[in-house]
């Protein structure tokens, strides 16, 4: 009988806590989307990136050089290792957002930009660009 009541009170805690979940914040999802994004870009998952982390109006970019987005992002990103994302602040603004982010990879000198985010119907948060198209150019170095 002990048993019984133990297995019913873990069944009523699974449950009570099933009753408290919440869905995540746009924010909450926006990081979650970046989060795939780098362990996609780690792994190579090149079809991943395509499918579930890219927005279509990035894709229809990558589209336009006339190679399938896998192949055109496995050319762009094969050279790079041990890819790393952190991200700062987040702004959200209806289905449109931006974060800031600081990557690095080995070899490579480590950059911030400004990643946009928009928001796709039902298939959540999606990275429509990229990096900063408004972003200074760097300086010329010295010769």
């Amino acid at each position: 009988m002990p048993g019984r009541i133990a297995t019913a009170a873990a069944l009523a805690l699974l449950l009570l806590a099933g009753c408290g979940s919440r869905e995540p914040s746009d924010e909450e999802q926006v990081r979650d989307t970046l989060a795939a994004f780098a362990r996609a870009v780690e792994g190579r998952h090149y079809q991943r990136l395509c499918d579930e982390i890219l927005a279509p109006e990035l894709l229809d970019g990558i589209a336009q050089i006339g190679l399938p987005c896998e192949v055109a992002l496995r050319q762009s990103l094969e050279e790079v290792r041990e890819p790393q994302l952190a991200v700062g602040a987040v702004d959200i603004q209806g289905t449109a957002a931006t974060a800031e982010v600081r990557t690095a990879a080995a070899g490579q000198e480590p950059s911030q930009d400004t990643l946009r985010l928009v928001k796709v119907d039902e298939q959540g948060w999606r990275v429509s660009s990229l990096g900063s198209e408004d972003r200074p150019a760097p300086a010329p170095t010295p010769e």
